[in-house]
């Protein structure tokens, strides 16, 4: 039987004993089964995952022993995920996917042509809801990193929450002169390890919209012929990084001549 892993809102550093409430309670006690002394596993997110025992069930919440630390795997390198928001219920796929594929931020923001609107008194539930799925998706996934869910941002805050130091994308279908293979293959840029992608809405990004990223140093670039829906763009485009990047084998990225 494969030991259950659960998740812990709460940093694990220097404990030994932490309590947990009641969705872990519930997954552990009425849909796994477990009694206590049984063994499990948790992770915190920040990287920290421990082997545990179950020390004892109450009404609202389980006590936790934690045992021999699991040692994390390397992150070799960071995506940050701007995604502008879809039509209702597509956000929810997408930050599972992007969680799943290891995507360690992803900042939801309004564009010019964006379907989707969230009012700003729901703006943090639906923020709890997703940063909840990439919970979810951590735990199924057996990834001790958990993704980060800012805040709904504007345009141009998102574009001004980039680092200095990342490889700054923005995808654009209009774009014809460069693609993310030109991008990735770079031999200048082929040491990145750092990314921040920005991925449009349904009715894609206005021009005025790329010339405002394109003047605070994003290269908008396409997926050559290949058009995308909303919902899968996002889950391509962490892929075809971490592709490129050797994350799926042990291979070392390959350098234009």
């Amino acid at each position: 039987m494969t030991i259950p892993r659960i998740y812990s809102p709460e940093p694990l550093e220097n404990k030994t004993i932490c309590e947990l409430g009641a969705d872990n309670l519930k997954y552990l006690k009425q849909v796994m089964r477990l009694k206590q002394g049984d063994k499990i596993k948790i992770f915190d997110g920040f990287g920290l995952e421990f082997e545990a025992v179950i020390k004892d069930f109450s009404a609202k919440s389980v006590l936790i022993e934690l045992g021999e630390i699991i040692p994390a795997t390397t992150k070799e390198i960071c995506i940050t995920l701007a995604q502008a928001i879809p039509k209702a219920g597509k956000m929810d796929t997408i930050v599972k996917n992007a969680a799943e594929l290891g995507a360690d931020v992803i900042i939801p923001f309004g564009a010019a042509r964006s379907v989707g609107r969230i009012a700003d008194e729901k703006s943090s539930l639906k923020v709890t809801r997703w940063q909840k799925i990439a919970g979810e998706a951590a735990r199924c996934c057996h990834s001790s990193h958990i993704t980060k869910i800012s805040k709904v941002s504007s345009f141009a805050d998102m574009l001004n929450a980039a680092s200095s130091d990342a490889l700054k994308l923005i995808f654009w279908e209009e774009e014809s002169q460069k693609t993310i293979k030109d991008v990735l293959t770079d031999k200048t840029l082929v040491d990145t390890k750092n990314f921040f992608i920005i991925i449009g809405p349904e009715g894609g990004f206005s021009k005025d919209e790329i010339k405002m990223a394109q003047g605070r140093g994003f290269i908008s670039v396409s997926l050559g012929k290949q058009i995308l829906k909303v919902e899968t763009a996002s889950a391509a485009i962490i892929s075809i990084i971490q592709y490129e990047k050797g994350i799926f084998s042990n291979r070392l990225p390959e350098v234009k001549k």
